[in-house]
């Protein structure tokens, strides 16, 4: 447990001292993604807006959607998804982040443990964009700014820890059983159907609602709609603030835990 958590004290004293490095990484592979392509860097942003449109489509015009409490559901859904395409994409990405850059396993003066923080920090990119264009319809339809709107980034550094706990766990054990890929492909996509995205954890009855608010991201996803919409502080929730953090910071060791057990044989195996 020791020797955990002074890794990860060299782990954050690392990223601080390759800042301008990762930076320069993420933006890198960012591009790297649609080189080649006529459009270039705009299909990072046209896949997603795409895909929130149909959304948006089938529930509000196909299914005539209602408004949910006093937003339109555009909006209420957008502060939902936004928040999970970013967990869905870097949690992702991160996983097959050592595999993609087999090439710097071996490069001694290369912390390869940085490589699922590079991914997540690329797709916080798109992440980013998405949230003005939150801002630019909560502007469209008169919904005020407030302080509660600044506990976004609260919520954002959340999700940020939560996902580099899972990253290193995954990214480390994938290079052992390539068949991790798939299952975190199959994880997220349930996931996303059982997490509160487009629907209202309000239509369960409350006795089954506990088992939805185990699910770690709904903590972040609702976050977003209370700082947003609702107007909520995340101190209102105490003991859902606690369990996600309990669950975070057990994941992380974890994470950082396996990672460093399996760090020295990634070259054997790639």
């Amino acid at each position: 447990m020791l020797k955990t958590i002074m890794g990860l004290f060299s782990f954050v004293a690392d990223v601080y001292r390759s800042r301008r490095l990762l930076v320069q990484f993420a933006k890198n592979d960012f591009k790297a993604k649609y080189l080649g392509s006529h459009l270039g860097l705009l299909w990072a942003f046209v896949q997603p807006a795409v895909t929130i449109f149909i959304f948006w489509f089938v529930f509000e015009v196909g299914f005539k959607s209602k408004p949910v409490g006093d937003f339109p559901f555009l909006i209420w859904f957008l502060t939902g998804v936004v928040p999970w395409f970013f967990f869905a994409e870097g949690w992702g990405n991160a996983t097959n982040s050592i595999i993609e850059y087999k090439f710097l396993v071996n490069k001694v003066v290369f912390r390869v443990s940085l490589l699922p923080l590079m991914k997540i920090m690329s797709s916080f990119v798109i992440h980013a964009f998405f949230l003005f264009v939150i801002v630019f319809f909560m502007f469209l339809h008169h919904i005020n700014f407030s302080l509660y709107n600044f506990q976004v980034f609260y919520y954002v550094f959340a999700l940020l820890v939560l996902m580099l706990g899972l990253s290193l766990l995954t990214s480390s054990l994938v290079v052992f059983l390539r068949d991790v890929s798939q299952l975190i492909s199959m994880f997220i996509q349930f996931g996303f159907w059982g997490t509160p995205i487009f629907w209202s954890i309000q239509i369960l009855p409350e006795k089954y609602q506990i088992f939805i608010k185990l699910n770690p991201v709904y903590y972040v996803t609702e976050g977003f709609r209370e700082s947003l919409l609702y107007k909520v502080w995340f101190w209102e929730h105490p003991a859902l603030t606690i369990y996600f953090w309990a669950v975070t910071i057990v994941i992380l060791f974890t994470g950082a835990a396996v990672f460093s057990r399996l760090r020295p044989h990634f070259a054997d195996v790639i």
